[in-house]
């Protein structure tokens, strides 16, 4: 019995121990991991272009650049028209300040509430935000390409990995060589597919969610329809509360542009309906069941993976915990937490003719 505590609190201290070297070095960690996850992204381009007799060299080169100018592109124009809506920013100012005024005359002449210093506080305060509506805009997308600008070493670790992968994997195998090398290739081919399938099968997730956005948005007459469709779709890299964010952009430039108050509910209504489709049929028949991770333990891990990291954590909190699923299930002593974090199946979800089963199964291997 000590012994089995001893083992419990060295476990504890060991799990505290990696949690705190990840904060400590997440600064070198996060550009590591964004790069192996490219790395998986872009390997079938990079393999192609080596069967087409390119140097290996040359191929990762090439694969990175490839990169580099999509995501440059698509904030280029996303800043280009941050800065388009920013133009109208006094406009959207003054058309704020009314939709306060009317609110408030409303629940002054319902409610008998007298406005005091505090709500013409609010109603400044709201009006110097809506003016600088395009500058936030502007900071937000500047602040993210800053940040990717600003950790050069990124391009050089996705180019390292896909240029030394083959020697990356040697040196797995051999420090797994208690384990038959099938097994160890196997279950980096398992965590390969995994990954991968989730990135491809999200980009094309985010390709339909940004139609169906925008096009709503372009059905209640929305200037900048699939600026704020693509916005929303992008924030889908942060799962189950991305879409809901995204509608609050859109939702607050039609509350300043439009002249009924309905359209700003209109739009959070649809890009409510576009996150119930996204969730439990495009995603589900896209994605699919790659991941097996369950939703409780994939909302801790994007708690813990804001805390530990902040956006990017928010990132890379799912594919790292499928990854990790797949690592626990190696190993008999770590199994049943792999098992814990992975899907489960009907009989555990309450139905009886699955009790029925797990009893019968118990008694099986009894």
């Amino acid at each position: 019995m000590k012994s089995k505590s001893l083992n419990i609190a060295a476990s504890l201290l060991i799990l505290f121990m990696v949690v705190a070297i990840l904060y400590i070095l997440k600064g070198l960690i996060i550009p590591l991991l964004f790069a192996i996850i490219f790395g998986v992204l872009l390997f079938p381009l990079c393999h192609r272009l080596e069967r087409w007799r390119l140097p290996r060299t040359l191929a990762a080169v090439i694969s990175v650049v490839v990169l580099i100018l999509m995501v440059t592109g698509l904030f280029v124009l996303l800043v280009n028209q941050a800065i388009v809506i920013g133009q109208d920013g006094q406009d959207l100012g003054e058309n704020f300040v009314e939709i306060y005024d009317s609110i408030t005359q409303w629940v002054e002449s319902t409610f008998g509430i007298q406005r005091g210093s505090l709500t013409l506080r609010v109603r400044e305060e709201g009006q110097k935000a809506a003016s600088n509506a395009g500058g936030y805009l502007v900071a937000f997308f500047g602040s993210a390409g800053g940040t990717i600008a600003n950790i050069i070493l990124l391009p050089i670790f996705i180019f390292f990995m896909l240029y030394y992968r083959d020697f990356f994997v040697e040196f797995i195998i051999r420090a797994n060589s208690s384990q038959p090398e099938e097994n160890t290739r196997g279950v980096i081919q398992e965590i390969y597919k995994v990954i991968q399938s989730y990135l491809l099968g999200l980009l094309i997730v985010m390709g339909i969610v940004a139609v169906l956005n925008s096009l709503g948005l372009m059905f209640m007459g929305i200037k900048y329809a699939w600026f704020f469709g693509f916005f929303a779709a992008i924030l889908l890299l942060i799962p189950y509360i991305g879409i809901a964010i995204g509608s609050i952009v859109p939702a607050l430039f039609a509350l300043a542009t439009m002249d009924n108050y309905w359209y700003a509910l209109g739009i959070i209504a649809w890009f409510q309906v576009v996150q119930f489709l996204e969730g439990n049929f495009i995603t589900p028949n896209i994605v699919g069941g790659q991941v097996q991770v369950n939703p409780f333990f994939a909302i801790l891990s994007l708690l813990l993976g804001g805390i530990l990291f902040g956006l990017a954590g928010l990132i890379l909190a799912i594919p790292m915990m499928a990854a990790l699923r797949i690592l626990l299930n190696q190993n008999n002593t770590t199994r049943p937490y792999g098992f814990l974090i992975g899907e489960p199946d009907s009989r555990y979800l309450g139905n009886k003719k699955g009790k029925i089963v797990s009893i019968q199964e118990k008694s099986n291997l009894e």
